[in-house]
């Protein structure tokens, strides 16, 4: 098992394991609208399949909210 942060708690993963199937793994909510970083650097959608996670590596998962004055 391998250690790796996801927004900020440890998580417990088996590797080889990829951005797309951690989500699938953690049960995101709205993947269709989450944004991710690796290390603090933004994954694009398209690479998610092709990044590997590795030991200590620390995932965040974003969500931007819209808003504005009345």
């Amino acid at each position: 098992m391998a250690k790796i942060y996801v927004n900020g708690d440890v998580q417990e993963v088996e590797l080889p394991l990829n951005v797309s199937k951690l989500i699938k793994l953690l049960l995101v909510e709205n993947p269709e609208m989450v944004s991710v970083q690796v290390n603090e650097e933004f994954a694009e959608r398209e690479d998610w399949d092709s990044i590997e996670l590795k030991e200590g590596d620390k995932v965040d998962f974003l969500y931007f909210m819209g808003g504005g004055c009345e």
